[in-house]
């Protein structure tokens, strides 16, 4: 995989970067290297160090990389269609964490994509949340840079941008920025997905029509059981949180309608995550729906496979029950965006009203 990061260096071959916030980027190329015998959505982390790659995944090589030139070399000898995947880790993440993740995720779902991860400095604390989201807002501008850098590569034919948790706000800000320099975002960002957005409703709305016009297709994964969505709705004023509407309602069925976004309602899934912020990632089903047919901007209203009772979908207004709709028999892309937390302090319950001006907000102009 290709690693940008702005993160700084720790000085170890064992970390390579740490949670403090770079003067510059870095570019990195990594190889892991992950065990035979393993459930696909499962990451064996190290126990130890040196870690033994029967067990465990293990980085095998890491050079850096100095210039754009020798990036696009390393695209060149990597490209997979002229596809790329990149992803932007979430709250609470050492580099590593980001890095093994990905892995996991291009090796379990054999996806047509190159990797491209971009990791930004998370502190991997649970009291550094304001830390972590001053760190997005640092490296918005870093981000909006590589994914520049990354379509003016001629080998590169289209991106699709995977967000998790805290990692949407950060790649929405970016798309803003780039919005706002251009008038639009780069056309060969075909398709943005954002899973749990922790994204405060009415920025999002702001956010998304600030972006220009024509827009990428975006594809949101919600939960109104989401605790980890509610502390921050707590923490944050309590104003709703993207990743936890019920898309079915309104304001937000005929808004989500207007701006064209599908919406996924995964409140009825069971997940062992006792948070329910990374629940997407455990289903199966679900995972083959984002690598084979979000990722590549296919629509949902095609096949009858089933994808598991109680999931349902918000597709240009129409609230569609997922478990007949789309998704032929794919390889999974997704197993795990980012390790389950479960030492929180628990959550106050948010207090569950709309607020008056959010009627107001449009998701287009």
């Amino acid at each position: 995989m290709l690693v940008a990061t702005t993160r700084e260096p720790s000085g170890s071959p064992a970390t390579l970067f740490n949670g403090e916030r770079s003067s510059k980027p870095h570019l990195t190329q990594i190889s892991i290297s992950i065990p035979a015998k393993r459930e696909a959505g499962t990451v064996q982390w190290p126990k130890r160090l040196p870690p033994d790659p029967a067990t465990d995944f293990a980085v095998t090589h890491v050079q850096q990389i100095d210039t754009v030139a020798q990036g696009r070399v390393w695209f060149r000898q990597h490209v997979n269609g002229g596809h790329a995947l990149v992803f932007v880790h979430g709250f609470n993440n050492t580099y590593e964490d980001s890095v093994f993740r990905l892995a996991q995720i291009v090796h379990d779902s054999k996806m047509q994509a190159t990797p491209v991860l971009f990791t930004w400095p998370s502190r991997a604390e649970i009291t550094a949340y304001e830390y972590d989201k001053e760190s997005t807002n640092y490296s918005r501008t870093a981000l909006e840079q590589a994914l520049r850098t990354l379509a003016a590569d001629p080998n590169v034919k289209d991106i699709t941008i995977m967000a998790h948790s805290m990692g949407t706000w950060l790649a929405m800000e970016s798309l803003r920025q780039m919005g706002i320099r251009d008038g639009h975002v780069n056309s060969k960002i075909h398709n943005v997905i954002l899973a749990s957005p922790d994204i405060d409703i009415q920025v999002f709305a702001k956010q998304y029509v600030e972006m220009g016009e024509p827009r990428p297709k975006f594809t949101i994964f919600v939960s109104q059981d989401d605790k980890a969505l509610a502390i921050s709705s707590f923490i944050t004023g309590r104003v709703s949180r993207l990743g936890a509407i019920n898309p079915a309602e309104e304001p937000y069925r005929s808004k989500l309608e207007k701006a064209g976004i599908t919406a996924i309602d995964l409140t009825k899934v069971k997940s062992n995550d006792s948070l329910n912020h990374g629940k997407f990632a455990e289903s199966p089903e679900i995972v083959q729906l984002i690598g084979q047919r979000l990722m590549t901007g296919q629509t949902l209203t095609d096949s009858n496979v089933t994808l598991g009772q109680g999931i349902t979908a918000v597709v240009g207004g129409t609230v569609t029950n997922i478990g007949t709709v789309a998704a032929t028999a794919v390889a999974a892309p997704v197993a795990i965006i980012e390790q389950p937390v479960t030492h929180k302090r628990p959550p106050r319950p948010a207090d569950g009203t709309l607020e008056g001006d959010l009627k107001q907000q449009t998701l287009t102009q």
